[in-house]
């Protein structure tokens, strides 16, 4: 079988059609505005992203999570907006990974949504953010469609070479994109950037005009390793890098966050190095976006001694899962959240015991269609595109709402 034959969503839908357990468009409940639903806890990830949500609906509470540092313009709080919850009328039932994947139908959903009792009241569902990388075929109009549609409360937007700002078009582009998504209803308060130097004479240029169209954090580029010599003197170049950095952070009014990225030769990967560069900068303005798929994939075994050693300095967390490819079991491939690796419970313990507020970003770096799906209409593949990050972020929320609602990842592979 092909790697495309083994692609996680065909096999989703493939099991959903035979059943017949897929309705038609037509079908989908809208949620009315100013009230949330019970949707059964166990339901599929794609039943409950069935179910799409009206701009009232999006928002919440920010998460709670952990530091101990100063304050950052970033920290703002977030309304407090009801979303819908996965609570079953009947049992509390704990969700699996296999309950998301499997799950029961899309209709069933539907017979079973009622309106929430005071003894039901859901728990507040954090705001979370879309990364664009995946949507870079739409334009701004459409990216914010799909990405309020998907009940996303902001989007993570590429300002780098290739993505949906070029830097050199900062100043005009940024605007634009930032206008089209407050139509939706919805924010661009985060960018991903290829910054890794304040020499560079873009750099200042975009962190102006990012800070000026309502940006506060943005994530750095990529600092790598030689592939010989010492690594002491190495960490002290980028400590400088970082300082510098911080500065021009500081005097344009943005907070800068570094990404640790599984990988040999990039600094960060361990965790433990990028706190060595991070020294004591002040967090409000360089810190860390704390990615838990590359933590895990980096340092399977420890990777909760990394997250307690970088927690003061997280400014943002970066959500997503993996597995290892088969017969490659050193090479990380990314899966839709809650069918891979990450011990998602143990996960948002950790983090809810921190008691700090960050912003939250999905990152569905999974292949978001089917080469046969490749060439549908636009109309399409957007609805696709909508339904599936819809997924993702309704498991993301229940981790970081109720995280007692999960198990613990079984995949031995």
């Amino acid at each position: 079988m092909s790697r495309y034959g083994l692609n996680l969503w065909q096999q989703w839908f493939r099991s959903a059609q035979e059943q017949s357990l897929l309705v038609s468009r037509k079908g989908k409940l809208d949620c009315p505005k100013r009230k949330s639903f019970l949707v059964p806890a166990c339901q599929s990830r794609q039943a409950i992203a069935s179910v799409s949500h009206s701009s009232t609906c999006r928002g919440g509470l920010n998460v709670s999570i952990a530091a101990c540092c100063g304050d950052s313009p970033f920290l703002d709080a977030a309304p407090a907006v009801t979303l819908p919850a996965t609570t079953h009328p009947s049992t509390h039932q704990r969700v699996s990974r296999r309950n998301f994947i499997a799950g029961i139908t899309t209709a069933a959903i539907v017979g079973n949504l009622q309106e929430p009792t005071e003894a039901a009241a859901p728990a507040p569902r954090p705001p979370i953010h879309l990364f664009s990388k995946l949507l870079q075929w739409l334009d701004y109009d459409n990216l914010a469609e799909v990405t309020a549609a998907a009940g996303y409360t902001g989007i993570e937007l590429t300002v780098r070479p290739g993505g949906h700002v070029e830097p050199e078009r900062v100043a005009a582009d940024l605007p634009r994109a930032v206008a089209a998504a407050k139509r939706a209803g919805i924010t661009v308060e985060m960018i991903v950037t290829a910054i890794n130097s304040s020499d560079d004479p873009q750099t200042e240029a975009v962190l102006r005009a990012a800070a000026a169209a309502g940006v506060k954090l943005y994530r750095l580029g990529y600092l790598r390793y030689q592939d010989l010599g010492p690594i002491e003197p190495q960490l002290a170049a980028m400590q400088r890098t970082m300082h510098n950095l911080a500065q021009l952070n500081e005097r344009c009014a943005i907070t800068g966050c570094y990404q640790n990225h599984h990988g040999g030769r990039i600094m960060g990967a361990s965790i433990w190095d990028l706190r060595t560069v991070l020294g004591d900068l002040d967090p409000a303005w360089m810190g860390c976006q704390y990615d838990i798929r590359h933590a895990v994939a980096e340092a399977t075994g420890s990777w909760e001694q990394g997250l307690r050693i970088i927690m003061p300095r997280i400014r943002s967390l970066a959500l997503k899962d993996f597995r290892w490819r088969a017969g490659r079991p050193l090479s990380p491939e990314t899966v839709p959240a809650g069918t891979g690796l990450v011990p998602w419970q143990r996960y948002a313990d950790l983090i809810r015991a921190a008691g700090h507020t960050l912003p939250l970003t999905a990152h569905c770096e999974w292949p978001t269609f089917s080469p046969a799906e490749e060439s549908l209409p636009i109309a399409q593949r957007k609805q696709l595109a909508t339904e599936r990050m819809a997924a993702e972020r309704a498991f993301l929320q229940t981790v970081f709402s109720d995280p007692s609602n999960l198990q613990e990842p079984t995949q031995s592979s």
